[in-house]
C-alpha cells in the first residue's frame, strides 16, 4: 500500500475508531497496522491525533513568462554593455531600445518582455552564462615618503554636490615581474557624477603621470578642482604638488595601507581596468599607444556615454545588519547634464556626439582593440594559466577522502548579483581563455 492509499485509509477509519469501544479499538487498531504496516504505537499515535484533513491541491506553476528569444537578446545586451550589474542592466535597456530594435529586429511582444523583466529575473535568466567568469588582483603600490607632511590627508567621507573632485591610481601591467619598464594605467573618477577618464603611461615616472593627469583634465567637461590619491611616489613628488598648485587644484591624499580611503576609484580599477586588459604584462611604446586609443576612443563614450551606474545613498541599519540605499541609475553624462558646473558647450557635443553612436558598434570595435591590444602582451612575463588535475583512482577524490587541490586562474567573488560570480569584459569572449574567464 502506497502513502496515498495508507493516508485515504486513515481517514476512512478515524471517525470510526474514535467513537468504538475499547474492545473494538483493538481489532480496528490491529487490522490498520496489518494492512499499513505501521508500528502499533505509531498508529496509536495517528489514530489519536488531529483529524487527517485533504491535502490542497499544489500550486500550479506559472509558465515561463519571457520567451528565449528574449533571454537570447538579454545576454547579447548584457554581454555588449560590458557585463554590467542587473539594476543598471535594466537602466540602460530602454535607453538601448533604439539600436537593439534595430539590430534584432524584435516582435513588439518580446520588446515589451525585456522593459518588463525585473533585475531579479535577469538575476536568474543569466546566473548559467555568469557562473565561467572568475577574476583575480593584485597590486603594486609602493608608499612614496617624500612631501608627505604637506600634503594633507582625508579622513572624512565624501560629502560634495559639485563635480571636480576626483579619486586617482594608478594600475600596473606588469605581469608576473615588476622588473624593468612596464605600462601604468592613470585613473581618474569623479566623485560627484562617477565620469571617469583613463591614460597609459609606460613606467610610472613622476613628470609622465603629471602629463597625463594634465591630458585627463583637458577632455573632463568640468573642471577639475580636486585630487586625492593614495601614498604612491608617483603621487606624492614635486612635479604633481607643483602643478596643482599652479591650476588651483586641491591635492589630499589617503591614509597609508587604508584602501578604503580610496574606495571610488578602487571600484573603477576593477571595471575600468582589470576587466578590460586583464592581468598580462604590456611593455612596449607601441602597445601604450594603442591602449590610449582604446582609453580616449570606444571605452571612454561607452562607459560614461552609455552605461548607467548607481551611487550609495546612505545605510541603515536594520538589527544586525546593515541595508544599503542606492539612488536610481544614471549614466556619467545625465549627471553632469544635471550640474550647472560643467562646461555647457562640451555636454552639448557629447549629446550630439551620442545621437549618431550605435552602443552595439563600439562595444565591436573595442572588442576588436582589445584583441589587438592582447596580441601584444609579453607572453613570457605573463600569468600562465593553470589546468584543473584529473581525479583518477586513487587520488582521494571520489571517496572523499585525501585533499585535492584544484586551481583555478581567477577565483570566484562576490557580485551585486548574489550567485558569487565575477564577470570579465574582454577574455570572456574567448573559447580557451589566455588570461581570465
Amino acid at each position: 500500500m502506497g502513502h496515498k492509499g495508507r493516508r485515504e485509509y486513515l481517514q476512512a477509519i478515524y471517525e470510526r475508531y474514535r467513537k468504538a469501544d475499547r474492545k473494538s479499538k483493538k481489532v480496528i487498531l490491529s487490522e490498520f497496522c496489518a494492512s499499513t504496516g505501521y508500528h502499533r504505537k505509531y498508529a496509536i499515535r495517528l489514530l489519536n491525533g488531529p483529524r487527517p484533513e485533504k491535502r490542497p491541491a499544489g500550486r500550479r506553476r506559472r509558465g515561463a513568462s519571457y520567451s528565449r528569444e528574449a533571454v537570447t537578446v538579454l545576454a547579447e545586451v548584457w554581454e555588449a554593455a560590458g557585463y554590467p550589474w542587473s539594476l543598471r542592466l535594466k537602466a540602460l535597456l530602454p535607453d538601448w531600445m533604439p539600436w537593439i530594435r534595430k539590430r534584432f529586429r524584435l516582435a513588439p511582444g518580446i520588446e515589451k518582455g525585456l522593459l518588463r523583466i525585473s533585475a531579479r529575473q535577469m538575476d536568474r535568466r543569466l546566473k548559467a552564462h555568469k557562473t565561467q567568469r572568475h577574476r583575480r588582483i593584485y597590486g603594486r603600490t609602493k608608499p612614496g615618503y617624500l612631501l608627505k607632511h604637506q600634503i594633507p590627508v582625508k579622513t572624512d567621507r565624501w560629502d560634495v554636490h559639485s563635480p571636480g573632485f576626483t579619486e586617482v591610481d594608478l594600475v600596473s601591467h606588469s605581469g608576473n615581474s615588476a622588473s624593468g619598464e612596464f605600462a601604468h594605467t592613470l585613473n581618474v573618477t569623479d566623485i560627484h557624477t562617477t565620469w571617469t577618464e583613463s591614460r597609459a603611461v609606460l613606467g610610472r615616472g613622476e613628470q609622465a603621470v603629471q602629463q597625463a593627469l594634465d591630458r585627463i583634465a583637458g577632455t573632463l567637461p568640468f573642471a577639475l578642482r580636486g585630487v586625492d590619491s593614495d601614498n604612491g611616489s608617483e603621487f606624492i613628488n614635486w612635479h604633481l604638488k607643483n602643478w596643482c598648485e599652479q591650476q588651483k587644484i586641491q591635492l589630499t591624499r589617503g591614509r597609508p595601507y587604508k584602501k578604503d580611503d580610496n574606495a571610488h576609484i578602487e571600484q573603477k580599477n576593477w571595471t575600468h581596468v582589470r576587466k578590460m586588459l586583464g592581468w598580462e604584462r604590456y611593455d612596449t611604446p607601441e602597445v601604450v599607444e594603442a591602449i590610449n586609443d582604446l582609453y580616449s576612443g570606444e571605452m571612454r563614450l561607452l562607459l560614461n556615454l552609455f552605461l548607467p551606474s548607481v551611487k550609495l545613498l546612505k545605510k541603515v541599519r536594520v538589527g544586525s545588519k546593515v541595508r544599503r540605499v542606492y539612488d536610481a541609475p544614471r549614466t556619467p553624462l545625465e549627471r553632469v547634464q544635471a550640474c550647472p558646473e560643467a562646461n555647457a558647450e562640451t555636454v552639448a557635443r557629447l549629446q550630439e556626439q551620442k545621437k549618431g553612436l550605435d552602443p552595439f558598434q563600439l562595444s565591436k570595435n573595442l572588442y576588436r582593440k582589445l584583441d589587438r591590444i592582447y596580441r601584444r602582451a609579453n607572453r613570457r612575463l605573463s600569468p600562465k594559466q593553470m589546468q584543473r588535475p584529473k581525479m583518477g583512482r586513487g587520488s582521494g577524490g571520489e571517496n572523499g577522502c585525501g585533499k585535492v587541490e584544484i586551481k583555478t586562474r581567477f577565483p570566484l567573488s562576490h557580485s551585486h548579483g548574489g550567485d558569487g560570480t565575477r564577470v570579465t569584459f574582454q577574455m570572456s569572449r574567448r573559447s580557451t581563455p589566455g588570461l581570465h574567464s
